[in-house]
């Protein structure tokens, strides 16, 4: 990439000192159902991923995640589409202290098809929709004070409504020393200028939109939008005169965005010729989609000019955040952070298919995790052969299972409530006979594993069939994969082949699925166990660049510990940890590994069950005790594995001294 211009006239930028937000947004908060079928018409569609969307809620996305303190300002709907695109924004960093719940109205929705290169169907169902319930009550001074910069889409001022709030924001934010920015974002659409269905067309000339538009250029400090917007806003199809009729009424920056041909920066006087301003060159990437890829671009400019930085920097992050954007299939999801950027931006010029970079497609998934586990006390009841042979003992129909799951997922609740062990806790179930347990399990904030592995299968085979990735499309996205693979690096090399092509192939599909995954590895037994016998299959597996977020290990020794640590620094430093598993351990054998794992940076916790399940399991089918009772057992071995990992991590006085 590189910038070809004329020097560039830009001024200091005088942000205000001393402020808690560097960026405000107000506009369209919505959510975006994105069709998974490639190619298809959207009235041919069968199914579609759900994502935050809307511009300006996905510009304080991109930006909170290119570590920015944005906030956004909107309505959502009383119902689970505004709880959903909150939480999203907020788990990113977003200040969601002012997306405040419409009673009266529904959350904006928008479907969205990809069918060509240059086709992108979209239906904006937006009448009556909360985020244009903007009202001028929902302008708080002091919050707009408290930012460096306000950004406002074109598309809130397009009614009274939402024009008196946003002018109003900007009256606050002119008297408080706040640069302003306005993204004009013109979907004649919404602007009543084509048929309700028609989302897709990007130009209409308007000269009821151009006037409107101009009565509020001169109150913007940084304007961004393509040719075309600034078509509009200009009243002009030659872009020329547009921008020259833009500067009469603004002395704003003014940021063409030009597609594949990058971007012109325009300070002060419109020269003769587009080329002729601070014009950057964007890299050439394959297009999958370009919805979403003008937010990107934005965010990645508010990076560079909140930071103050010059133009170059600014139009270097904005292309390249849009060149991502346009290879993904969401937008805000699709957003990259600082790390996958700076990789991005030192190999784009052999990176035309980013999606195809394993490193870079990685590193985007580091950057999406949300959720920090420094601890996980974790109760596993996934076994699926060892309950079925309890009921059999027990002459019990194994219908019985379900439920019994279903009671040991009430214990795991019922320590969580006496022990405070709120994020610190979890669950790792099956779902042949733990479906329902999976459920109720599900939505709680808890660490929730699944198991994929078909038990005792070596080499390995998966509980459901070869087509893995398909059966992972049913299942919430906050379940980690859990695959226990009886790997032994000196196996012989058919059989470890199988093991690693069936590895391999899982890891695939929770790349495109999204799911973590944890890989529980337990050397056979019918061969020699040597000290690095574990530390060798987890180096030939991250050989084979397969990552998993989570590793589940036997007890060792602490020497054995520190190489495995020593391992995963080098290898993945991104590793989410390692949990210890339990064998039918007794408890004084746990704890004799929890001690000796006291000192490793990497071991989280760990996911015991037969220890904890097993016999009170049997008294419960065979009818020798009732439910309160299992509980009751169950969780007094749990407990107490828990007090023994705590204790395990605090560090004796001679230790310390």
């Amino acid at each position: 990439m590189q910038a070809t211009h004329t020097p560039s006239t830009s001024t200091p930028r005088r942000f205000a000192a001393d402020r808690r937000l560097d960026l405000i947004c107000i506009g369209r908060l919505a959510v975006d159902l994105y069709a998974q079928q490639v190619g298809a018409p959207l009235s041919d569609v069968s199914s579609f991923a759900k994502y935050l969307g809307g511009s300006s809620a996905n510009i304080a996305f991109g930006c909170a995640r290119l570590g920015l303190k944005s906030a956004m300002l909107a309505r959502i709907g009383d119902e689970a589409n505004g709880q959903f695109l909150k939480a999203e924004l907020a788990a990113e960093g977003c200040d969601v202290s002012h997306v405040t719940v419409d009673p009266q109205r529904l959350t904006a929705l928008v479907m969205l098809g990809l069918k060509d290169k240059d086709s992108f169907p979209l239906i904006f169902y937006r009448d009556n929709c909360a985020d244009m319930a903007l009202a001028p009550e929902d302008i708080d001074e002091a919050f707009i004070a408290s930012s460096k910069a306000l950004l406002i889409t074109g598309t809130h001022f397009s009614t009274p409504q939402v024009h008196r709030s946003s002018s109003l924001a900007l009256q606050y934010a002119r008297r408080h020393n706040v640069r302003t920015v306005l993204d004009i974002d013109y979907r004649p659409v919404l602007w009543g200028l084509t048929s309700k269905g028609d989302g897709e067309t990007r130009f209409i000339a308007s000269d009821g939109v151009t006037q409107h538009l101009q009565g509020i250029l001169p109150q913007f400090d940084l304007v961004v939008g393509t040719e075309e917007e600034f078509m509009i806003a200009g009243g002009s199809t030659d872009i020329m005169a547009a921008l020259r009729a833009v500067r009469a009424l603004c002395a704003a920056t003014l940021v063409v965005k030009r597609g594949p041909l990058g971007c012109v920066v325009l300070h002060g006087a419109i020269p003769e010729r587009l080329d002729d301003g601070f014009h950057y060159r964007g890299v050439q990437v394959e297009v999958l989609n370009v919805l979403g890829a003008g937010d990107a671009f934005i965010s990645g400019f508010l990076k560079g000019w909140l930071n103050e930085e010059d133009d170059e920097h600014c139009c270097r992050y904005a292309n390249a955040c849009g060149a991502l954007v346009v290879s993904r299939h969401a937008c805000a999801p699709a957003m990259p952070g600082p790390i996958e950027l700076d990789y991005f931006l030192q190999h784009a010029h052999r990176l035309q298919r980013p999606d195809r970079d394993a490193h870079l497609q990685r590193l985007h998934r580091v950057v999406s995790r949300r959720r920090h586990w420094d601890e996980v006390n974790v109760f596993a009841f996934d076994h699926r052969n060892q309950f079925f042979e309890l009921a059999v003992e027990a002459g019990v129909s194994q219908d019985k299972l379900p439920a019994l799951k279903r009671l040991l997922v009430e214990a795991v609740a019922q320590t969580e409530a006496k022990l405070g062990l709120q994020g610190k806790t979890g669950v790792l179930i099956d779902d042949r006979y733990g479906q329902d347990a999976l459920n109720a399990a599900t939505g709680r904030g808890w660490w929730v594993g699944r198991a994929v592995e078909l038990p005792l299968s070596n080499p390995l085979e998966f509980d459901f069939g070869r087509s893995i990735g398909t059966h992972l499309q049913t299942w919430p996205q906050e379940q980690v994969v859990k695959c226990l693979v009886q790997f032994h690096p000196d196996e012989q090399v058919e059989k470890r082949l199988e093991q690693e092509a069936q590895i391999r192939a899982l890891y695939q599909a929770v790349q495109r699925s999204g799911h973590e995954l944890l890989l529980e590895i337990i050397p056979s037994k019918t061969l020699p166990q040597e000290e690095d016998t574990v530390l060798r299959a987890l180096k030939r597996l991250y050989n084979l660049d397969i990552y998993p977020e989570w590793w589940k290990l036997e007890s060792m020794s602490a020497r054995q510990w520190e190489a495995i640590d020593a391992l995963i620094a080098e290898r993945d430093p991104y590793c989410r940890g390692v949990v210890l598993l339990g064998l039918a351990a007794p408890v004084s054998e746990l704890a004799a590994g929890f001690a000796a794992s006291r000192h490793s940076k990497t071991c989280r916790g760990f996911m015991v069950g037969r220890t904890i399940f097993h016999e009170s399991s049997r008294a419960w089918l065979q009818g020798r005790i009732d439910d309160a009772t299992l509980i009751a057992q169950v969780r007094t071995t749990f407990e107490e594995l828990i007090g023994l990992w705590r204790a395990s991590r605090v560090t004796p006085a001679r230790e310390a001294a």
